[in-house]
């Protein structure tokens, strides 16, 4: 039986896009299958009190220089050297959150997910410019009119809320984390404890 974690993911997150990089690479060492789950992480934060780390940590002496020295490690340590830090960093993601909702629907989640992750991280595109989006989804072959008509479902709405929801419940409070089994993990650098958990659950 193939073993399946849950990957919560936001496309405003870059370690979301530097996880969505390694993730492949995993599933092929242990059989496992990542199943991606659209979470709003504005939502997420606003059911947590949570804050982005900018913000979180922005008075606190040597904590961000830190962690993005633990970025740089990570990007050198797998070769992502396609990574680009958004000049338009932070985007509003909802648009594209629900589009995400909709392109899983529409069993076609896995390009979705790559064009909009190259968008932002890799192209450093305005993604919350519904031209650049709409643009970003037809160069990936994508039937962006009428995935960006479907966005104001209430059903998508709806699918959106209840998995930022569900986020929380069980225990979820940033973007990304990892479920095996009811084992939850937080951020980028758990992939190789989620990893062992795998292999050894």
């Amino acid at each position: 039986m193939t073993k399946t974690v849950d990957f919560l993911f936001d496309f405003g997150s870059p370690n979301a896009y530097l996880s969505h990089r390694v993730v492949p690479k995993i599933e092929a060492r242990t059989g496992a299958t990542f199943v991606y789950v659209p979470v709003l992480l504005g939502g997420l934060f606003k059911l947590t009190n949570n804050q982005p780390p900018a913000i979180a940590f922005g008075n606190i002496k040597n904590k961000l220089p830190y962690e993005m020295l633990e970025t740089r490690r990570f990007i050198a340590r797998h070769g992502l050297t396609a990574f680009v830090f958004n000049a338009h960093f932070p985007v509003n993601t909802l648009q594209l959150m629900r589009g995400a909702v909709v392109a899983e629907k529409d069993g076609a989640l896995a390009p979705y997910v790559e064009a909009v992750f190259q968008g932002m991280w890799e192209r450093s595109k305005k993604m919350d410019d519904p031209d650049v989006f709409r643009s970003a989804l037809l160069e990936s072959g994508l039937d962006a009119d009428r995935l960006i008509a479907r966005t104001q479902d209430q059903d998508v709405k709806d699918t959106l809320l209840a998995n930022t929801q569900r986020a929380f419940e069980r225990g979820a409070f940033g973007i990304p984390t990892f479920f095996v089994g009811d084992e939850m993990y937080f951020g980028k650098d758990r992939l190789r404890d989620v990893e062992e958990q795998i292999l050894h659950a």
